[in-house]
């Protein structure tokens, strides 16, 4: 089966818990290492009934502190503060946490109330796409006409795409069963791509709070009854404030007799019309206001109480709105309401064709945060050693310090050692933490210049002037990997990339059955990550070299967690285009198909066509490719840096790189322009390329 799927609503009480456990019911009949996770709770994970039903009924065996994100009240104050990518990593580390022991994970949204519905389902639909899960929207029918119920599922299923999530179904519930049929021809129509769209009607069991949730929810102490009562479902509450006559003139089946506590004729008159044969049963009563019946009144109900009788402090007012704002609940104690849930998921919802749908439908995008999180965590995994030689640059100084605390990598700094001491306490950082190294009045300097002379002497080298270059930040770094003092370098937040990748060229050299180095960046856009090469190293390559340039980048790719679909990019698409240009990127596409029959590459093909599915079938239809390339190489240099740094200005994408590959060891160049955050995700790149390469 598929990882996960997220269960998602755009309104309050839409019956979305007993969609998740409909869900769990299937996904339970498959695999043993089931797991359940709400992203936001209301208080603690004990309290949620959801979590407490799912780790009852299905035995699960975490903690509930591991089965939720946060709270409803740490969540609100991230949103307030427009720090909606801070939650999002909050959410995703404890949701990676349980996947990582886990076959497939049920997740149900959020249930905020006071939040438009509007930005709380995007804000559903962030936290899925994030989190790299499949969708179940779930909607309600009541009280909408057909229109407005179609109309909705549209507007669901558009930002759900607009997300780019995969959803597997959609759910509408509390259809009335003279509406199905209808309906489900009309939503059948508009549902894209064959999403099976389900009809579920109501159930007044699972739409109604039973009297045991009221009493929990408004605090009310049980005075008379047997406590079994309390499971009766409360259809409706009447407030008694009138004479006994007209009192029972209004009540009906089920339901909540709601009178000040002073009011015994009131009392007395429900207990009667419930022993009475020709009277309606009622759920039971609430007696308000912090008053409770006169002994000689009690005395007489003691041994008569047929429904449950409760107390509450609140006035009558108060307490019929705290009763109507109770929603129903599936507790896991309630096993004819856990019945009724499931008999209806089963007789409505196809599970053959869900299982089906939950098992085909895979979701293959990377987002840029869980691109993060995935970096920081297989860096953390094998903790390697990097050198940064632009030491006494603030930048670096403050990602060092953010990859010491997270223990993403070990790190040395190089540079004039008092320099660095002191702007690293100008920023509030000690420098103690790092190893630092002045390759001026270094004991490696010595040996570094000895084997520079032994590898560069044939092409004129002198011994002084190999001990000279050593001095060079660069060279000292690049030769500390080189003789294994360090697992990798980045450098360039100062210098030049001619300057940080040169020494690799004279003495790394490339990996074996690597002819060319060349670099990708990671372009992180709003909802997905996206692989460019070469934007930084060759400039015009032939036929030949394009296509090793492919194949690197889509090992690269793949290396990082991103499904690699190439795209090798020209001004036409298919067969369409002639010229020069066109024909080198055609040649390439077909050298690297005959070395890499495994790899999916399409060329050439135009830039909107490799990643926008409109124009794709259009201009491409059938490829596997067109409209959703992952991996996008560009013809030449010109073209690659002029519209990496395009898409980076005009669309606030995060470009971290240029990553080198190709080379037998790591080292990697930053953009001048870089920030903090991207010299940590280079550096935890860095990293796992050193993983990667022992």
């Amino acid at each position: 089966m598929a990882e996960s799927v997220y269960v998602a609503t755009s309104e309050s009480r839409t019956g979305k818990s007993m969609v998740a456990l409909g869900v769990m019911e299937v996904a339970s009949r498959h695999t043993n290492r089931l797991a359940f996770f709400r992203p936001i709770v209301s208080s603690t994970p004990e309290a949620d009934q959801s979590l407490t039903l799912m780790r009852t009924r299905y035995q699960l065996p975490h903690d509930p502190q591991r089965l939720y994100g946060m709270n409803r009240e740490q969540a609100r104050e991230l949103l307030a503060a427009d720090r909606v990518d801070e939650l999002i990593k909050i959410v995703l580390q404890k949701y990676q946490s349980l996947k990582a022991e886990s076959d497939f994970v049920v997740l149900e949204g959020t249930s905020f109330h006071g939040l438009a519905p509007a930005y709380e389902f995007d804000l559903n639909a962030s936290l899925a796409a994030n989190l790299g899960c499949n969708v179940l929207p779930v909607l309600s029918a009541r009280d909408k006409r057909d229109s407005d119920v179609s109309d909705a599922l549209l507007i669901v299923l558009d930002q759900l795409a607009d997300r780019n999530c995969e959803v597997v179904a959609a759910i509408v519930n509390h259809a009335s069963p003279e509406r199905l049929d209808r309906l489900q021809a009309r939503l059948s129509n508009i549902s894209p791509d064959g999403i099976p769209v389900y009809l579920v009607p109501g159930d007044p069991v699972l739409d109604k709070p039973t009297l045991g949730e009221i009493a929990v929810a408004i605090e009310a102490e049980l005075l008379f009854g047997d406590p079994s009562g309390l499971d009766r479902e409360v259809r409706k509450y009447v407030v008694a404030a009138m004479q006994v006559p007209h009192f029972l003139e209004r009540l009906k089946e089920g339901n909540l007799v709601i009178t000040p506590g002073d009011r015994s004729d009131i009392l007395l008159a429900a207990i009667t019309s419930v022993l009475s044969s020709n009277s309606q049963t009622i759920a039971g009563v609430v007696l308000t206001g912090g008053l409770v019946p006169e002994p000689a009144v009690k005395a007489v109900i003691a041994g008569l109480a047929p429904v449950p009788i409760l107390a509450v402090k609140t006035d009558t007012f108060t307490t019929a709105m705290d009763v109507n704002s109770v929603p129903a609940v599936l507790r896991p104690e309630n096993e004819r309401k856990i019945a009724s849930a499931l008999g209806l998921f089963e007789q409505y919802v196809d599970a053959t064709v869900l299982e089906q749908r939950l098992t085909s439908v895979k979701t293959s995008r990377v987002t840029p945060l869980m691109f993060e999180y995935e970096l920081i965590r297989r860096a953390q995994a094998d903790v390697k050693r990097i050198v940064l030689p632009e030491g006494t640059e603030p930048r670096i100084l403050k990602a060092a310090e953010i990859l010491h605390r997270r223990r993403v990598v070990d790190v040395t700094l190089l540079g004039n050692i008092d320099v660095i001491r002191r702007e690293a306490t100008a920023i509030g950082i000690d420098s103690d933490q790092f190893e630092l190294i002045d390759p001026e009045h270094s004991d490696l300097l010595e040996e570094f210049g000895a084997t520079y002379f032994e590898l560069r002497k044939h092409k004129g080298m002198t011994e002084d002037a190999a001990r000279d270059r050593m001095r060079d930040l660069s060279y000292f770094g690049t030769m500390m990997v080189h003789l294994g003092k360090a697992d990798g370098m980045v450098s360039g937040a100062v210098h030049t990339t001619q300057h940080t990748i040169r020494p690799s060229f004279e003495f790394i050299k490339t990996s074996p059955g690597v002819s060319l180095v060349s670099s990708v960046f990671f372009m992180c856009l709003s909802d997905r990550v996206l692989v460019y090469g070469d934007c930084a190293v060759n400039p015009d390559p032939t036929a030949e070299e394009l296509a090793e340039i492919a194949i690197s980048s889509a090992v690269t790719a793949e290396s990082f967690g991103i499904e690699p679909r190439v795209a090798l990019l020209s001004y036409s698409t298919g067969e369409s285009g002639k010229g020069a240009d066109v024909d080198k990127v055609r040649k390439a596409t077909e050298l690297a198909r005959g070395q890499r029959p495994d790899l999916k590459l399409e060329g050439p093909i135009q830039y909107d066509a490799a990643v926008e599915p409109s124009v794709a079938r259009t201009k491409l239809p059938g490829s596997e490719v067109a409209g959703q390339a992952s991996v996008l190489i560009f013809p030449d240099l010109n073209t690659g840096n002029n519209t990496y740094k395009a898409v980076q200005r005009s669309s606030g994408a995060v470009a971290v790189g240029p990553v080198l590959q190709g080379l037998r060891k790591p080292v990697n160049d930053l953009s001048r322009g870089c920030t903090v955050p991207d010299i940590v995700n280079t550096v935890a790149i860095t990293a796992i390329q050193a993983q990667m390469g022992e």
